[in-house]
């Protein structure tokens, strides 16, 4: 081989060398280029899923603001409620009979009546609590008497409770039942 020859076989085996140099760079930065690709797709798909979780969340907010609106209205109404049913428990049966009263006494019941009407049209429910079994979530015990019914059942309500819609609006205040000694 002459000297000729060996220049230009070292410089067909560096231009070797470069392309060879240059494809494994070209392949990094393929390769980086995917990787910057995959992480900027799953970034979208990240923020597109927040996104929706957000609107969904916000959905569910509004939705909850509206159902549960009138809650510290209902609260406020149910004192009401509670004295009108004890001025109607307290008329003695001679009121009730007498001419002269029966109107008021017929007003004062219309009113309970209108009064429940509106409660039921706004999703407020009376807790039915008599006989059940005491549900600290529903009902809160005042007091124990010794009854024969099975301990902690109730077998005397002091104030009705009441539920808006599927939320707890205020406890039914209760006697439960204790072994009698």
């Amino acid at each position: 081989m002459t000297q000729d020859e060996n220049i230009e076989a070292a410089a067909d085996a560096g231009i070797a060398e470069d392309a060879a140099l240059t494809d494994t760079a070209q392949d990094d930065r393929i390769a980086a280029l995917e990787a910057e690709l995959a992480d900027a797709k799953a970034a979208v798909l990240y923020a597109h899923a927040e996104a929706q979780n957000v609107r969904r969340r916000t959905e569910k907010e509004a939705i909850d603001a509206r159902t549960y609106a009138v809650t510290s209205f209902a609260r406020d109404l149910l004192s009401v409620s509670d004295n009108l049913s004890r001025a109607l428990a307290a008329i003695p049966d001679e009121m009730r009979a007498d001419d002269k009263m029966k109107g008021l006494v017929a007003g004062l019941e219309a009113t309970g009546r209108e009064l429940d009407s509106v409660f039921q049209r706004h999703g407020i429910t009376r807790i039915v609590a008599l006989g059940d079994m005491l549900d600290p979530n529903r009902h809160q015990a005042m007091l124990e008497i010794p009854n024969d019914a099975a301990p902690g059942t109730i077998v005397q309500e002091m104030q009705a409770g009441y539920m808006i819609k599927d939320r707890l609006l205020r406890p039914s205040m209760v006697a439960v039942a204790k072994q009698p000694e």
